[in-house]
């Protein structure tokens, strides 16, 4: 099992950087409609409150595709993050460089802040190995924490580069917890062993599906990417999603499960 918060001794009064997955919808008044992503990570924030931490908590709200776009802004997250915790949640509109450090500079022991949009940067989605903007993060926190069950597949900067400059790097509660349940259906499934995956791209869960494939006995696609695999097979999408350039993948993967 990888190490998590609970394996740091004496963080009071260190910086937290962590990653957590709040993408949570909101109506046309920038209301949160769903807070089931935002009561995910309360055990995390909560146990680093405890232990005197000061917590900076980075993510992302949809797809801005690396532009600066008040749309996806997670002001208003932080607002209502405010209300659960019944105190003020410091919200960072620069995530980094001086604008950062300087908002961030009288954040108290126990104290939580949020980021802007970490998508609002293209090198946050860049799939280079350039560790720039990984180190221009690092510099806000004393230790990272990865919470983003949700978003930890993918290779961005916040999720994956990060962890390698910002020593040391540990996951959160709700990590350890889904790493743990998943562990256990994996390793010693009930049989039959059904899996449900889904999203809107294919292309982001490649990996996921290939390795389920060798240990389920069903596995149920659905969400956006389906429309993929309908396509791959013959199938009318009309209008509907599609990855045009995973139709081969799709066509693969089918295979492999027939196989």
């Amino acid at each position: 099992m990888k190490k998590s918060i609970k394996d740091l001794n004496d963080i009071q009064g260190k910086k937290a950087l962590v990653r957590v997955d709040i993408n949570v919808p909101l109506d046309a008044d920038k209301n949160v409609t769903d807070d089931t992503r935002i009561q995910a990570i309360l055990p995390t924030v909560n146990y680093l409150k405890e232990k005197g931490a000061k917590i900076i908590l980075m993510a992302h709200l949809g797809r801005p595709k690396g532009e600066w776009n008040k749309e996806f802004s997670l002001e208003p997250v932080a607002k209502y993050l405010s209300k659960i915790l019944n105190e003020e949640v410091i919200f960072v509109s620069t995530p980094v460089g001086e604008g950062a450090e300087k908002e961030l500079e009288n954040l108290k022991n126990g104290q939580v802040a949020l980021l802007e949009n970490i998508r609002f940067y293209k090198a946050e989605e860049a799939k280079d190995d350039d560790m720039t903007f990984a180190n221009e993060l690092a510099k806000l926190g004393d230790f990272y924490v990865n919470d983003a069950f949700g978003a930890a597949h993918r290779n961005h900067t916040s999720t994956a580069k990060l962890a390698k400059v910002l020593k040391p790097a540990v996951s959160g509660l709700l990590m350890e917890k889904e790493l743990r349940c998943l562990s256990q259906a994996l390793d010693n499934p009930a049989r039959p062993f059904t899996a449900v995956v889904g999203g809107a791209k294919v292309s982001s869960k490649i990996g996921v599906l290939e390795n389920l494939i060798e240990k389920v006995d069903n596995l149920i696609i659905g969400g956006g990417m389906a429309y993929t695999f309908v396509k791959a097979n013959g199938g009318k999408i009309g209008n509907s999603i599609c990855e045009d350039d995973q139709l081969d993948v799709a066509k693969m993967i089918k295979k492999k499960a027939a196989d």
